[in-house]
Order: C-alpha cells, then sequence, then structure tokens
C-alpha cells in the first residue's frame, strides 16, 4: 500500500470531539464490529470512505462511496480527503472524506493501517484501535466468505503479518476479534472509557 500526504488545508470547521479510529488488515472483521458498536453506543457518526474498488456482491450498496478514478482523483486534487491510499497490490484507492459530522457528534472511521497512520499525524488526539483476527486462518476464511478470490486472499495473507506489527506499535487499544459478542463489548467499554476520560480533561 502506498500511503499519500493529506491535501491542500480545507476552511474551518467544528472539530469533532473525538475521533474513532477503527483499523487493522482485511479480513478481521472490522465491519461488523463497527456495525455493533453503533447499536452499543450512541452520538456517533461514521464516515463513510470513498473507494475505487467494484462492489462485492455480499456488500451493501452504502458501505463505500463506490467511484470511478477520474472522480476519485478529483476530490484528491480539492483537498477533499483527510487521508487516502492506493494499494499496491490492485491499483484500488481508498481514502476518508473531510468531516461533516453533525456538531457534537463523536467521528469512527473504519480504516486500514496506512490510512490510521495519516490520521494519527492528523489529529494526534485520535484513538487508534486495531481490531485483529484470533489467527491467520480465520482472517482466510473471513475474506473467503466477504467474496475475495483467492489471489486477493493470498495477498492480503502475504503482508498482513508486517501490518498488524505495525498496527501493535501504533495502536491506543488492540481487540481480538475472536467472539463477535466479546469484542463488541470490549470495543463499546474503550469508547466509553475514553469518553469518560476526555470529558475529565475538558472540566479540568
Amino acid at each position: 500500500m502506498t500511503a499519500q500526504p493529506p491535501g491542500p488545508a480545507q476552511p474551518a470547521r467544528e472539530h469533532p470531539r473525538t475521533i474513532f479510529v477503527i483499523f487493522g488488515v482485511g479480513g478481521v472483521g472490522k465491519g461488523t464490529l463497527v456495525a455493533r458498536l453503533l447499536k452499543l453506543r450512541d452520538h456517533l457518526w461514521l464516515s463513510r470512505s470513498w473507494t475505487t474498488r467494484p462492489r462485492r456482491p455480499s456488500e451493501p450498496a452504502d458501505a463505500y462511496v463506490f467511484v470511478d478514478r477520474d472522480q476519485f482523483m478529483e476530490r484528491v486534487k480539492a483537498g477533499g480527503f483527510v487521508e487516502w491510499t492506493e494499494f499496491a497490490g490492485n491499483g484500488h484507492l481508498y481514502g476518508t472524506p473531510t468531516f461533516d459530522a453533525p456538531p457534537g457528534l463523536d467521528v469512527v472511521l473504519e480504516i486500514e493501517i496506512d490510512g490510521a497512520a495519516q490520521i494519527k499525524q492528523r489529529y494526534p488526539d485520535a484513538v487508534l484501535i486495531l481490531i485483529a483476527a484470533p489467527s491467520r486462518q480465520v482472517q482466510a476464511d473471513r475474506l473467503r466468505q466477504r467474496g475475495d478470490d483467492e489471489k486477493s486472499v493470498v495477498r492480503r495473507l502475504a503482508v498482513g503479518e508486517e501490518e498488524d506489527r505495525v498496527g501493535r506499535r501504533m495502536a491506543n487499544h488492540v481487540v481480538v476479534n475472536d467472539d463477535l459478542s466479546r469484542a463488541s463489548q470490549e470495543l463499546a467499554g474503550i469508547v466509553g472509557s475514553c469518553r469518560q476520560h476526555a470529558g475529565e480533561a475538558r472540566r479540568e
């Protein structure tokens, strides 16, 4: 993957209270855990990423904003992303658009490791939560279940170990997605604890 620097500065807008970055390699179950998190904790706003890759057969239409490469690069030139990345393995582009969260809501980003690093650089107070699979076999099974072809599965697994090591070094928290119910409760607990500490800091 090739990380890209943030685009030109955008007009000032209200900064979200807290940015929660849910990140990890493909196949760890980020999307499922984020969906559970939004049900367990209120006052969260999920940013919808842009991508140039085709929509998977099992994927909901609103999983991403699906665009072609020209549309994506036009937004890059306009400074319309807070982070964006090109995956070296397949050339697809992914990016998080500039925040448009309603006032007072915390932001949730569901992204991969390069994007998380860019967000941390741009927003040092962001909370980075790495989602990890319990094993490579489980990760491979999840990739196949979501519709990835075998070539993509092999490529993801090949880079996954190093990305996981890098992710653990920069993460504030690590959640192993071994059991969906347990992991979602752990993730919700981390969000609740961070909110409590942030509220205490604002009152000081």
